[in-house]
């Protein structure tokens, strides 16, 4: 018997821990957080510097994020990181400290670090809201600044948005395979102690269930859970006396692992000592799906038959897919999310689209764009469009590009279908502060809208085609 959903806090017993619910909570954190300025490469700084020189530092500019293609097997993409990059924006600043670093490496000319002393973003930003499916081509953030303003935030924006997309898009493929079973994220040691954290928020938003790190339940507000791991077991002298620590300390309701000798002996030592109120069981290694329907026959013939049972080990979208027919509750996916195969680069890239032939701000922009073999662009501002059917679906992209482009007129070119670009700072200010939450919800949407063939794990085309800029 498979049972249904899971509540993690009620019935799965690993250990949730309790957080209060706030509006705001993503952004609750002291607001002098540690500069972000140093987040980038060089480049960024020396090429302002000579821009200061040329004159071209202080013409309006517009860059724009995109992914020239999708990665292989994936029809679509997440967009997450977003709020984690309007944060970096704002702690964009270059402080004493970070002065003193630049001076020491001896980075600028004397020009270019007495503008950087007053630096502050003022330009204005605007993007697909986190959460929201994107394809190749999709603008997914636009930067319209002064060239030396827009051209500072390139390598803190993609390094944010193409680890946060990438554990998002991989997450969310193991959600359509998971078909509503709750996915925990679990990859924790499998990374750098920080992408942790936000590794757990992306998967978060692309629909996981919980995580087991307590620093992103703690920024995030995401459920947490978990109980024992095998060098728990090994620590007894037998796996009863594990299981009664475990009993006697998070009550017969948690999960118990049960493979660390023998799976069907773990699930009855278990059983032995918890009775058939436990809570259920996990499986790490093996054949998970003839070491489910065994556990699955030994607790039914208890009269565990709500017990549940949670399989991991190296989980991705195609092993999860593999897993649908048998009688598991709930998957633990750690390496495959975070890092590794099942999260592979979704190649988001920075570039100037347009820029303007002085420093006024009210000159009109013409569009640029590299026309490299391989990795042309269009030039021109762009702006996207998700065209839906009468039922709700989405049936295509479009993306409409403004070859010129005027600071006078930014209304958006009008197209059928709801705007995907939402604005994310004006003139320097921030107008954006959803929370992962909002974010998960959005993702929750989006993807409903898709078709129920392009959420299948054999989909490997573009679940929606995408209009070219035009």
């Amino acid at each position: 018997m498979t049972a249904g959903p899971l509540d993690f806090r009620l019935h799965t017993g690993w250990g949730t821990t309790a957080v209060t619910v706030l509006d705001d909570l993503d952004n609750t954190a002291d607001r002098r957080r540690p500069s972000t300025a140093l987040f980038t490469d060089r480049y960024e700084l020396t090429m302002v510097d000579a821009a200061l020189r040329s004159g071209v530092a202080h013409h309006r500019a517009v860059f724009e994020v995109f992914a020239r293609r999708l990665p292989a097997a994936r029809p679509y993409g997440v967009v997450a990181g977003t709020g984690r990059v309007l944060d970096a924006i704002e702690d964009f600043r270059f402080d004493d400290e970070v002065m003193g670093a630049l001076e020491d490496q001896n980075v600028l000319s004397p020009q270019g670090m007495d503008w950087l002393g007053d630096f502050r973003f003022t330009g204005s930003i605007y993007g697909y809201a986190e959460g929201e499916l994107h394809f190749a081509g999709s603008p997914v953030l636009t930067v319209e600044a002064s060239f030396a303003e827009a051209v500072l935030l390139e390598t803190v924006i993609l390094s944010i948005l193409n680890h946060d997309s990438a554990v998002a898009s991989a997450a969310a493929r193991m959600v359509d395979a998971a078909l509503g079973r709750p996915l925990i994220e679990g990859g924790s040691r499998r990374t750098h102690e920080r992408a942790a954290v936000s590794a757990a928020r992306a998967a978060f938003i692309a629909g996981f269930d919980a995580t087991s790190n307590l620093e992103a339940g703690r920024l995030y507000d995401i459920p947490t859970v978990g109980t024992a791991a095998h060098a728990f077991v090994l620590a007894h002298a037998n796996e009863a006396d594990a299981f009664t620590a475990q009993r006697e300390t998070l009550g017969p309701d948690s999960i118990y692992l049960v493979d660390t000798y023998d799976v069907a002996t773990g699930v009855q030592t278990a059983l032995d000592v918890v009775g058939p109120k436990i809570g259920g069981v996990r499986i790490d290694s093996g054949d998970l799906a003839d070491e489910a329907f065994q556990a699955r026959a030994l607790l039914d013939q208890a009269g565990a038959t709500s017990a549940r049972i949670i399989a991991s080990g190296d989980l991705d979208e195609d092993r999860i897919d593999a897993l649908a027919s048998a009688p598991i509750d709930g998957y633990l996916a750690g390496t495959e999310v975070v890092t590794g195969s099942g999260a592979p680069t979704v190649g988001l890239v920075y570039k100037l689209v347009a820029i303007a032939d002085s420093a006024s701000n009210t000159s009109t922009l013409r569009a640029v764009a590299k026309q490299s073999s391989g990795k042309s662009d269009v030039g021109g501002r762009k702006f996207a469009h998700r065209v839906l059917d009468a039922e709700g679906n989405a049936v295509r992209e479009e993306v409409l590009v403004r070859h010129t482009w005027s600071p006078t007129r930014p209304a958006p070119i009008t197209s059928e279908g709801r705007g995907l670009q939402v604005p994310f700072f004006q003139q320097g200010v921030r107008l954006n502060h959803d929370t992962a939450h909002d974010a998960r919800r959005l993702c929750h949407r989006a993807r409903a809208e898709l078709s129920d063939e392009a959420r299948t794990i054999q989909a490997t085309d573009p679940a929606i085609p995408t209009r070219p800029p035009h």
